[in-house]
This record gives structure tokens, C-alpha cells and sequence, in this order.
């Protein structure tokens, strides 16, 4: 099969177009035909060698994908040849594991692309567990921008956020695929939403995505915005994908008895808190990483009836794998970018 892999540690030109072996599927794993691969930032980290390097060469990244069943492996009943499919973007690779709640804190817990191989091919192998049913009606390039930002999404805005109908959410990074994905996922919930951004440009992508307030915090002081927007009360739920100095601010900006979750370090990893004002004010503090099947399934629902979309900046042949990642590493990417085998 073909596939954009690398052999060694680098730049964008490390991805190379290559011929490797095509998978055959294992007992209870089904081979997908990759009809279009999503590309996300951490990939650019992985090409990198900044994230994990003891891994084999050559390696194929990627974990998220849209397609179709090429082959099932003995023991699998719930597909067949030809089925439209979408894969998790990540999942446990001991089966021992399968059960561990949140799935994404499980011992053997690995994202699409990271220790086996991803979807920057032809094919990928895939457990059938983790595999669901395309019912969406969305071509492949937009459905492989979704399912690791909509998993993602769901869980950190959802399931450990709780946001419901009538909370007041503020989402930062609004223009951002993770932002973007978070503005709507609290609107398909019933939520009002505030967003950060930088510069016009974003301002108007968060706007169309129903946020009604929009703050460019390069001259915007989000706290005050935000706290205006509440009567002086705070935000129900922020959902910080930033980290560094931004996460004591949207502590600042959460109502009393509110909720900050934590799921990115754009703005760097280490945080500092005024832990006093923390506690006396009964604010909570979570953490998220990814998500579950449950969560996934609950996300496509919402893209099936129209409340969630992709955002499909453009889309590259496989082959040009390097030129993708070279738009990303240079933020010249406007929502989502999809290779297409």
C-alpha cells in the first residue's frame, strides 16, 4: 500500500510517499480502506521527536481517518466488506483494558498513530471494538477532520464539564479546531457561548459558530468581558484548552461553585494559582483527555441532525503529506486539513 511515513526524526521533509507492507487483520480487528486522513497538530510533534521516539522506523502517523471495511479478521460479526466506517481516535491496545473507565486513562491507552500504525495510508488495521458505523451523510474529507477534536470535544465540554441548557460557557481559542469544536458541542447542548480569539479574522469564524460574545484578547481584557457578560456572576463552565498564565484568568472568569477544565497547554504547562481565592470560592478544576466510545457516538449523533459541522480548510493528496504539515507547523490552516490517498 502507499503511505506518507518517515525514517527518521525531523522536519516536514522527513515524511516520505513510500510502498509498505498492506495489514491483514488480526483476530477481532477489521482492515479500513482510508478514504480521506485527518491532520492534527500533535503530528507535527510526533515528526518531530519532541513527544516520543522509542518507536519502530519507518512509522505512519495519523488516528484519524473515514472509510470504508476492506477485510474482516476471524471473530468480527458487526461489519462487513464495504461498510462505511469512522474509527476512535484513540483506544486501549491491551484488550485487559477495554473496560477501564475514563477509557482514556487505561494503562495501554494510545492515540491512532502514536505506537502503532496510523491513518497517512491506503489502509489501516483497527480493533472492531472501536470502530463505529458511518450513518453521517458527510463526505469522507469532512468526516476525517472530525474524530479526534469531536471526542475530545464532547468529553471535556459534556461529560466532565456537565454544561447543559441555559449555562453560560466560555470557550477559549474559538477559531482553533479544538475551540471551534467546543463552541459548538456547547451550543448543541442548549449552552450561551463567549470565545477567545486573536484578531479579526478569528472573530468572525467564532461568531458563525453561535458564540455571542467574541473577545480578541490581543486588546480585550477576557475577564472583565466575561463577567460583564454574566452581570458579575462568572461563567458556569470555561473550557481551558491553553494552560500557562491563561488558566488563573479563567478561574477568575468561572462563578462561584463553577468549573474549569483543563484539556491543552498552548500557553505553556506550567500554571501558577491563587489557591486561596481558589477553595474560598468552591471552584473545581478538571482535567480531560480525549474521550470514549459513548462520547464519540453522542458527537455523530449531533453532526447526523446538523448541530455540529466540520471545518475543512483543504484537502491534499497523500503524497503531500510534508506540505501538510509544513501549513500546520505555520498555523496557515484555517479549521481542518485532510490527506486523501
Amino acid at each position: 500500500m502507499k503511505a506518507a511515513a518517515f525514517r527518521r526524526f525531523g522536519g516536514p521533509e522527513v515524511l516520505e510517499y513510500v510502498d509498505l507492507p498492506t495489514p491483514e487483520p488480526r483476530p477481532g480487528n477489521v482492515v479500513i480502506r482510508v478514504r480521506a486522513s485527518g491532520v492534527n497538530r500533535l503530528e507535527h510533534y510526533l515528526r518531530e521527536g519532541s513527544v516520543l521516539r522509542n518507536i519502530p522506523l519507518p512509522h505512519i502517523l495519523g488516528s484519524d481517518a473515514a472509510g470504508e471495511i476492506a477485510e474482516v479478521g476471524p471473530g468480527v460479526k458487526t461489519f462487513r466488506a464495504g461498510d462505511r466506517v469512522v474509527p476512535l481516535a484513540g483506544y486501549p491496545l491491551d484488550p485487559n483494558d477495554d473496560e477501564h473507565a475514563p477509557l482514556s486513562a487505561a494503562p495501554s491507552y494510545a492515540i491512532g498513530g502514536i505506537v502503532n500504525w496510523g491513518t497517512y495510508a491506503e489502509y489501516v488495521e483497527v480493533p472492531a471494538r472501536w470502530v463505529l458505523p458511518d450513518d453521517t451523510g458527510l463526505e469522507p474529507e469532512k468526516l476525517a477532520t472530525l474524530p479526534m477534536v469531536l471526542v475530545t470535544g464532547v468529553r471535556a465540554v459534556k461529560t466532565v464539564g456537565g454544561v447543559k441548557a441555559g449555562d453560560q460557557v466560555l470557550v477559549h481559542a474559538g477559531a482553533s479546531g479544538t475551540g471551534s469544536m467546543n463552541i459548538q458541542i456547547a451550543r448543541a447542548l442548549g449552552a450561551r457561548v463567549a470565545a477567545t480569539v486573536q484578531g479579526a479574522a478569528q472573530a468572525q469564524v467564532a461568531a458563525a459558530l453561535g458564540a455571542e460574545v467574541v473577545v480578541d484578547t490581543q486588546s480585550r481584557d477576557f475577564v472583565k468581558e466575561v463577567l460583564d457578560w454574566t452581570a458579575g456572576r462568572g461563567a458556569d463552565v470555561v473550557i481551558d484548552n491553553l494552560g500557562g498564565d491563561v488558566l488563573q484568568k479563567s478561574l477568575d472568569a468561572t462563578r462561584t461553585s463553577g468549573t474549569v477544565v483543563a484539556m491543552g497547554f498552548v500557553a505553556g504547562v506550567e500554571v501558577r494559582l491563587h489557591i486561596r481565592n481558589f477553595f474560598f470560592t468552591h471552584k473545581r478544576l478538571l482535567g480531560t483527555l480525549m474521550g470514549d466510545l459513548e462520547d464519540f457516538r453522542w458527537g455523530l449523533q449531533q453532526v447526523k441532525a446538523g448541530r455540529i459541522r466540520p471545518l475543512l480548510d483543504r484537502t491534499l493528496p497523500l503524497s503531500e503529506a510534508a506540505e501538510a504539515h509544513r501549513l500546520i507547523a505555520s498555523n496557515a490552516v484555517k479549521g481542518n486539513l485532510v490527506l486523501k490517498p
